[in-house]
């Protein structure tokens, strides 16, 4: 059994919703950012960093218990664990992995600066917003090109469709004022069809 420790956040939801979609039993314990219990002590003792999403897998490699943080290094853990969304002919999973990492290190860092200038920063920019604005919508037109031709990212369900559908679901209202990006939506569609993101968005019930 795995416990997973989250907030309902993109970086919370892929972590379950690789779970879900690898098949992988897991008990999701809720961690409440505004009340500040992911700086208590004893989740502090799961992530010093005092971030989720935390995985602490008690049948971890060898049988023994795992304690993992970081969603993008969660979803890779699952797709190894599990045998499944990582392919293992090396030229289709650098391709997984290219993806991946354009959903870990262009759209995630994007979309997780503009939180932090509308809803943290002391001080609100509109103009530096809209520059971020800007650059997640184009993130996002990569993706929709890449989809031109393919049905998912690496043409194959991956771990790369995991990574960024969290932050496609938190700013579609922003996705759908910049208009087109038609292959971005039929790709959304399809991956909010499937059960087991369906069960990994949702994962308090």
């Amino acid at each position: 059994m795995i416990d997973l420790y989250l907030a309902p956040t993109a970086n919370g939801l892929r972590a379950a919703v690789a779970l879900a979609e690898c098949g992988l039993d897991y008990t999701p314990h809720k961690i409440d950012l505004a009340k500040g219990e992911h700086r208590a002590p004893e989740f502090l003792k799961l992530n010093p960093a005092g971030q989720i999403p935390v995985i602490v897998d008690h049948a971890g490699p060898a049988g023994k218990p795992l304690t993992l943080a970081q969603s993008g290094a969660i979803i890779l853990y699952c797709a190894e664990k599990s045998g499944k969304f990582l392919p293992k002919e090396p030229a289709k999973r650098a391709l997984a992995l290219q993806w991946f990492m354009q959903a870990a290190t262009d759209v995630a860092p994007v979309s997780s600066a503009i939180f932090q200038l509308e809803m943290v920063a002391p001080e609100k920019n509109e103009a530096i917003t809209k520059h971020f604005h800007k650059r997640l919508v184009n993130f996002f037109a990569v993706c929709d090109a890449q989809l031109a031709g393919n049905e998912y990212l690496a043409g194959d369900l991956s771990v790369a469709d995991f990574q960024l559908y969290p932050n496609y679901f938190a700013r579609k209202a922003l996705i759908d004022s910049a208009g087109g990006l038609s292959n971005l939506h039929r790709w959304a569609a399809a991956m909010a069809a499937r059960p087991g993101v369906a069960k990994g968005m949702k994962p308090f019930g």
